[in-house]
């Protein structure tokens, strides 16, 4: 199993950051409102996040993770067998980055797969102008009650006596600003127009980087480093 070391190590975050793209391809895949190009997207997406991950500890389970996860580009045009592909990668991903306690790793996975599919499916809009919007709204509250239940997963039991307040408050910073840009994505998508997708869609790159400060940092914190 790969990245046992640290709960906050690279390639531990880029195998929940693989598996919850892997999650939320799949997902859209089942929902069937897409066509092959987006999952084409998605497999590569996963294909480069997962292959990240291995690059940092190789190993045969996160080579095989991201190998499945790339072959969903060629059964695209077959949903169900994209889902399956894209469901066995996010699941093999999500073993290797569990190290030992499965909790942190699904909050985590949820977190960043459910923000980067938001971000992902609405630029597909482009593409896609008719999509209905229901499934934009719901990988956003996936993402969004992901990142606020995963920093209570750390924070919950306790963080290390010597945790300073400076990287303590940029974690809280970090975890409650993705909730408001999800927040934010919800309302935008209300708006009937295009421009609203186009709102969204700008909020959620942030909350990508927003996101993935906070799965770092609040993990960082839990192991009693500060790399602030």
């Amino acid at each position: 199993m790969f990245g046992s070391e640290l709960a906050f190590s690279p390639e531990v975050v880029l195998a929940m950051w693989a598996a919850g793209v892997a999650g939320s391809g799949a997902a859209v895949a089942h929902w069937r409102i897409v066509g092959s190009g987006y999952l084409w997207l998605v497999a590569g997406t996963v294909a480069l996040i997962g292959g990240a991950a291995w690059y940092f500890d190789p190993g045969v389970l996160a080579a095989a993770a991201a190998l499945v996860g790339a072959g969903a580009a060629f059964v695209a045009r077959n949903s169900r067998a994209a889902t399956i592909a894209l469901g066995l990668s996010s699941l093999s991903f999500l073993v290797g980055a569990a190290a030992g306690s499965p909790v942190p790793a699904i909050t985590g996975s949820a977190a960043l797969g459910g923000i980067m599919g938001e971000m992902l499916l609405g630029h597909w809009f482009l593409v896609s102008p008719r999509m209905p919007r229901w499934p934009l709204r719901a990988l956003a509250v996936i993402g969004g009650a992901a990142v606020a239940l995963d920093w209570l997963v750390h924070f919950a039991p306790g963080l290390p006596p010597a945790t300073s307040a400076v990287p303590l408050i940029a974690s809280v910073a970090l975890a409650a600003t993705s909730v408001v840009l999800m927040a934010a994505v919800w309302f935008a998508l209300g708006y009937p127009s295009y421009p609203g997708v186009m709102a969204a869609t700008g909020l959620s790159y942030l909350a990508v980087l927003t996101s993935l400060g906070s799965v770092i940092l609040i993990r960082a914190l839990a192991a009693g480093v500060s790399p602030l």
